[in-house]
């Protein structure tokens, strides 16, 4: 199992609230969704600031594509970006 590091924050009543809730009818601990949803967002801001560095460099390096050409790379990238975080995870 990977080592974890403890971190701290403040949440308001209702947030924690509400987490409480979810532990409860979850039967986990507060400790653990914190965990998922932290590692849910910073996976989900990881791919998107992938996507726009990427942007960013092919238009320093490319002629600009149309907004569907973009849609559909923006798609590959996105699979291309959870099949690596699969394979790490495995």
């Amino acid at each position: 199992m990977d080592s974890t590091t403890p971190i701290t924050t403040r949440l308001d009543a209702a947030t924690l609230e509400t987490l409480d809730r979810l532990a409860e009818r979850y039967d986990r601990s507060r400790s653990w969704l914190v965990a998922q949803a932290v590692r849910q967002f910073v996976e989900r801001e990881a791919e998107m600031l992938a996507i726009i560095e990427e942007g960013e460099r092919s238009a320093r390096e490319e002629p600009l594509i149309s907004h569907e050409e973009m849609k559909k790379l923006i798609a590959a990238k996105r699979i291309e970006l959870r099949s690596k975080r699969d394979k790490a995870a495995a």
